[in-house]
């Protein structure tokens, strides 16, 4: 199938017929698993100011299909089991709220989809597909043939670690993240992004720094610009900072 057609087609198809996947994965396991080990401290990368621990990625092209899974340990139950569709979901959401000319992060859906919030009620539009999610032999997880990919595992999430990847032509997929603070999930993202260089990101939510984590809760939780995140309890604002990932509270360097 050509891939203007295919991009055309509904997601529906996409999700009944797995072998219409056709589109390119803008990454391959090995150079994933390659950058997420160099941005975790935990596998000899630096600190993200949370718990440090071992992570999951998972990557999505642009149809929405997982296309690469991997783990920063040194063994499948080295990071949080669960966060491996946690990553994917990530991944998925990303991918699905960015176009060409706006990237939208998971960190950045945080306050809008609170009661009252333009988003209210945005995790109930795409659920997780469980025939997919729990399908497989699970002594592949996390490696080149993981049951995931080529599937849509849908999923909304919206707390940090989801991006969007993209090269200079515009979104090509997105990146999730998980397995520590929602907060350094968001800050290893933004190091695997800029590490694969699918950094591209036209614009986003926040003018400075695109579709950073903004950390503008007020003691009430209102955000003052309406994409804000709570800070999670380690250093991460300050490494967010100190990468350009985040705003408020710290300067972008």
């Amino acid at each position: 199938m050509p891939r203007l057609l295919l991009l055309a087609l509904p997601l529906a198809v996409f999700a009944s017929d797995p072998a219409a996947a056709e589109t390119p994965c803008p990454v391959l396991h090995d150079k994933l698993l390659e950058t997420l080990r160099s941005s975790v401290k935990a596998s000899g990368g630096p600190a993200n100011g949370g718990f440090d621990t071992n992570e999951w990625a998972a990557v999505v092209d642009r149809t929405g299909f997982v296309c690469a899974v991997a783990f920063s340990g040194p063994k499948v139950d080295a990071q949080w089991p669960s966060s491996r569709l946690v990553a994917a979901g990530k991944a998925n959401t990303a991918n699905g709220l960015s176009v060409d000319q706006m990237a939208l992060s998971t960190a950045n859906l945080y306050a809008p989809v609170q009661a009252g919030g333009p988003l209210y009620g945005l995790e109930n539009t795409n659920p997780p597909n469980q025939a997919v999610a729990f399908a497989g032999d699970p002594s592949t997880f996390g490696t080149a043939t993981d049951p995931l990919i080529g599937k849509p595992v849908g999923g909304v999430v919206v707390f940090g670690g989801g991006l969007a990847l993209y090269d200079d032509t515009g979104v090509v997929g997105g990146l999730g993240i998980s397995g520590d603070s929602s907060c350094a999930d968001h800050n290893v993202a933004w190091r695997v992004r800029r590490g694969l260089g699918l950094d591209k990101v036209p614009a986003g939510v926040n003018a400075v720094a695109k579709d950073a984590i903004v950390y503008d809760l007020d003691p009430g939780g209102k955000s003052a610009s309406g994409w804000g995140h709570p800070k999670c309890a380690g250093t991460e604002a300050d490494v967010a900072a100190e990468l350009g990932a985040g705003v408020g509270g710290a300067v972008p360097k």
